[in-house]
Formats: C-alpha cells, structure tokens, sequence
C-alpha cells in the first residue's frame, strides 16, 4: 500500500471497528459516516489527502476544553480557527499521513461513543488471506439462520442472486479456491508464505475482497450491508 492507501485503510478499519453507522456517499468526492440523520464524520477526498469534518456541538466543545491538553498543537490550532455557527463549530483536518490520522481519532470519539458490539474472536476462524471465514455466507459451519439473514443484504452490495456455494475453509478438501488460487493465495505463494498473515506487508488491498471495501469509497451502505456483507471479507477489520 500507499502511505495514502494506508490512511485510507486505516481510517475506514477505525470507522468500521469503533462504530456502527450508515456510509452515504455522494459517488464522487464525499462519504458520510451517519446514524439517523445524525453526521458523525464527514470525508472529502481530495487530491494527496482526505478532508475529515467534525462538527462539535455545545457539550462536545465542552468536553473538548477539559482534555486541550491531551491533543497535539495543530489540532488546538485548527479547533481554535474553526468557526462556530448555530448548529456547532465546523472543523476541517487535512490528513495525509497516518500520524495526522491517529491526532484526530479521539476527537471522533468526543463527538460518539463507539456503538459495535464485536464478534467473539474464539469463535474465529481465518482464510489465509486473515478474512473471517466463519462470518461468510458461504462457510459450511454457517447457521441457516443467519446465512438467510445474510443473502438480502449480500445481494444488495453485490447485485449477486446466487449464494449457494459452500466453502470449509482454506485447510479443508471443500475450499473453493482450492483449484483456482484467489488472488490473496496467489501473492503468498509468490512470496513463499503460507498465507497472507505471514506477510510483512499484511494487511493490503489484495488481502480483501475488492479494492474499494477496504478503502474510504463514494458508495452508500446500510449499517446492516457493512457488517455482514463487507466486514467478513476484509482482513483484520474484527481486530482493532
């Protein structure tokens, strides 16, 4: 990955893992991360960086002030530049790198608390590209009961209607992939690993499922569609 792509994998594993919210984008420059009607954190993608916006009302200021000195002096400078309208001070952070990111995620958890309840990790079961393997719909050891819970959401992500292949795992006799190597397999082969986790570079774009799933993106998800149709099959999103 990108020092960018890095970001953008980070911010989203952060969103995802601390919260669960809708994702509205505008499919060209702009997603945001909601509940109701509620905006928790506006994204522009810009070009080297990504615009994070966060809007504070009275009681986030508040509670901003009692903790000023736990944050970095560019961010007291850009709370401090902000202006405040009716609705809350509007505050705009250029983040390009991975330590800019990390100064303003205790600002997003000022404005909310984190709301996702996480899967048990003894229940864990991992592909060896680190994707949950006993979260997907096609996963032997799947209950009925959620797979068909599963398959509407699946369905609307994908626009997919056929999820009826059954997988066992990377290590059992009924892996899907087992004849054709995914993409993820094939990279660790390439490097001599036997799987993706051994990988000095894991996690990357290739070990998820799609390039944008991972990544900050312009699309629009139900809360629901991002824990079950997206989740499952990014490495280490169920891990932070």
């Amino acid at each position: 990955m990108t020092g960018l792509e890095r970001v953008s994998h980070e911010a989203m594993v952060f969103m995802r893992g601390k919260y669960r919210l809708d994702e509205s984008g505008n499919g060209k420059d702009e997603l945001k991360f909601k509940q109701g009607k509620k905006t928790i954190l506006t994204v522009y993608i810009r070009e080297g960086r990504f615009d994070f916006m966060i809007i504070f009302g009275k009681g986030e200021r508040e509670a901003f002030e009692e903790r000023r000195k736990e944050f970095s002096p560019w961010v007291q400078e850009v709370y401090d530049s902000a202006k405040t309208y009716h609705d809350g001070k509007w505050m705009m952070f250029g983040i390009d790198s991975l330590e800019r990111l990390e100064e303003i995620k205790p600002l997003i958890l000022i404005k909310k608390k984190p709301n996702r309840k996480p899967f048990p990790k003894e229940e864990a079961v991992y592909g060896q590209c680190g994707q949950r393997c006993d979260l997907c719909v096609h996963y032997t050891g799947q209950s009925e009961e959620r797979r068909e819970m599963m398959v509407p959401l699946l369905t609307r992500v994908y626009g997919l209607t056929d999820w009826s292949m059954r997988c066992g795992g990377c290590e059992s006799d009924t892996c899907h992939c087992k004849e054709e190597p995914c993409h993820a397999k094939s990279c660790a082969a390439e490097r001599g690993l036997g799987s993706c986790r051994k990988c000095g570079e894991f996690p990357c774009i290739r070990a998820s499922t799609s390039d944008h799933m991972s990544m900050i993106h312009t699309g629009s998800y139900t809360a629901d569609e991002i824990t079950w149709a997206i989740l499952p099959y990014v490495a280490l999103q169920y891990e932070k």
